[in-house]
């Protein structure tokens, strides 16, 4: 489906630029495999709005793929513009960067940068339902989670609603889902990383588990890939952990999609970028009194620090997906590299 102007809702800016990238792409990207697909319509404030998916690269799924996901929460803003960031950036080399094509030529990329665009459209966290996407998969923590934070059943006006007992998947996580497995499952390996915003000060990596504290079976993997990207980035700004070394939550959308796609053959490895936003509030104090600026940077300066901030990351993760077979562990190195992981980030465990 091509983006058209004349579709364009009067709905918000990020809508509005993300569909000028597709039509970017869709004129000056076509020989890396460029096309845009909705994915999902959502209805908000009386407007039917597209969940767009971009593709990049080889389809074939002999390929190894990324996904870069962003706006699954609609007040946190930032994730989305970081993922646009990077999206321009690499429309722009399309036009001349030989190397990019060479990459492209065996690696696959799908960005879905506007999970939530009915959330973004009116201004909340959670999806015109009042559901938290992020909290709407049937997993179950398996020991108690933070009070209402982990993910609830009480109702749609307290923040993180999971949604009501037994019903189905919200559309907006549903149809995320189906994309990722479609795209993904049968890959020799696929990263996602999903960019969030709000905990914290520090940017943090997070991977599976969100509902409990037992190691992923691919932690081997995500000990080297972490490795592989501090030896080649030895400054950089992240903490690399499981999500539960922070809280154990209900629902999250990665340890169902994580679940659902463990299959040794096609390791399927989900990140959260979940950027610490406190960071922005701490420097100017008065924006943490209105429900955006908790979770996004206010001041333009800092904006463009933090789009051009990730890029080295997802330059990364291309980089890493497409030369997976150099750094994946196998035989001996998994031993090796699940003893480093278990030292590291479960040091307790007997």
């Amino acid at each position: 489906m091509d983006a058209r102007v004349a579709d364009r809702p009067a709905a918000f800016p990020e809508l509005v630029e993300l569909e000028s990238l597709i039509e970017l792409g869709q004129r000056s990207a076509r020989q890396l495999g460029f096309d845009a697909r909705c994915i999902a319509r959502v209805s908000a404030g009386g407007e039917s709005l597209p969940i767009w998916a971009i593709g990049l690269g080889n389809p074939d799924v002999r390929n190894a793929a990324l996904g870069v996901i962003g706006g699954v929460h609609g007040l946190e803003r930032i994730g989305a513009s970081v993922v646009m960031a990077w999206l321009r950036t690499l429309l722009a080399r399309a036009t001349w960067d030989g190397a990019l094509h060479e990459m492209l030529s065996h690696a696959r990329i799908v960005l879905v940068p506007i999970v939530n665009p009915g959330g973004m459209h009116l201004h909340t966290r959670a999806n015109p339902r009042g559901v938290d996407l992020m909290r709407n998969a049937p997993v179950d923590a398996d020991a108690r989670v933070p009070w209402l934070m982990g993910g609830h059943r009480i109702g749609p006006r307290w923040p993180w609603f999971r949604g009501p007992s037994n019903a189905a998947m919200e559309p907006e996580a549903a149809a995320l889902c189906a994309l990722v497995e479609g795209a993904f499952a049968e890959r020799p390996l696929s990263l996602a990383i999903d960019c969030h915003s709000g905990f914290g000060v520090l940017d943090r990596i997070w991977f599976p588990h969100a509902c409990t504290r037992t190691p992923t079976r691919v932690l081997p993997e995500f000990a080297a890939l972490t490795d592989l990207f501090e030896r080649s980035h030895p400054h950089h700004p992240y903490r690399f952990e499981p999500q539960s070394a922070q809280y154990l939550a209900h629902g999250d959308l990665w340890d169902y999609l994580h679940a659902r796609m463990d299959r040794p053959a096609n390791p399927f490895l989900p990140m959260t970028l979940e950027m610490g936003s406190w960071a922005w509030v701490r420097k100017n104090l008065r924006q943490g009194f209105t429900r955006e600026g908790i979770f996004n940077p206010r001041r333009a300066h800092r904006v463009h620090r933090v789009l051009r901030r990730h890029l080295p990351l997802f330059d990364f993760l291309l980089h890493a997906t497409a030369s997976h077979a150099a750094w994946m562990p196998g035989g001996a190195m998994r031993e090796k590299w699940l003893r480093d992981a278990m030292a590291r980030w479960y040091p307790d465990a007997r």
